[in-house]
């Protein structure tokens, strides 16, 4: 099936991600972005998984936690949304739930496994879905949004962070 984006239910905060990939249909965005990561981390040196390119920064290990924590609550919320779930759901604080995510007492290849799975699930989820289901929408955070943008949310945060841990953390290995 055919998807776009709706950037009319798009909160603003996640317009950025999302433009990272709003060409591609959300399987394939989904797919690609799984692909590109796992790609990245397989040339990405173990003893370079605590690498913070500033001090306050998350470390590379922790910054993939993230990702991973982000990708469940977004996928949670699509469910709940695509059942028919009107329940405003509540907001994360990403850097409350990074410390507490136990990064470092895992490996590299550990979370990339463990990313990999993820978005395998994320995947069957999203296929699982009707025409009609990815276009229903909720309230998390206060924000309306759809099932098929957090979809793509998911994939264009991805990117985001891939971005990133080219540019800031891995440049500087």
């Amino acid at each position: 099936m055919k998807t776009a984006p709706d950037f009319n239910t798009l909160p603003e905060f996640y317009r950025n991600y999302v433009t990272y990939v709003e060409k591609l249909g959300m399987l394939e965005a989904l797919t690609n972005s799984g692909q590109a990561i796992q790609a990245l981390l397989k040339t990405t040196p173990e003893d370079k998984g605590v690498f913070r390119y500033a001090p306050e920064k998350w470390s590379v290990k922790e910054l993939l936690c993230h990702m991973m924590d982000a990708e469940r609550i977004f996928s949670y919320r699509a469910l709940r949304f695509a059942r028919n779930d009107s329940t405003n759901l509540a907001g994360f604080d990403e850097n409350s739930y990074a410390p507490e995510a136990n990064a470092h007492a895992r490996s590299l290849q550990q979370l990339a496994d463990e990313m990999l799975r993820l978005r395998a699930t994320t995947i069957d989820l999203f296929s699982s879905f009707s025409a009609e289901m990815l276009q229903r929408k909720g309230t998390a955070n206060n924000n309306i949004v759809s099932v098929v943008n957090l979809g793509y949310i998911i994939a264009g945060h991805e990117t985001h962070h891939r971005n990133i841990l080219n540019e800031r953390y891995l440049k500087q290995i």
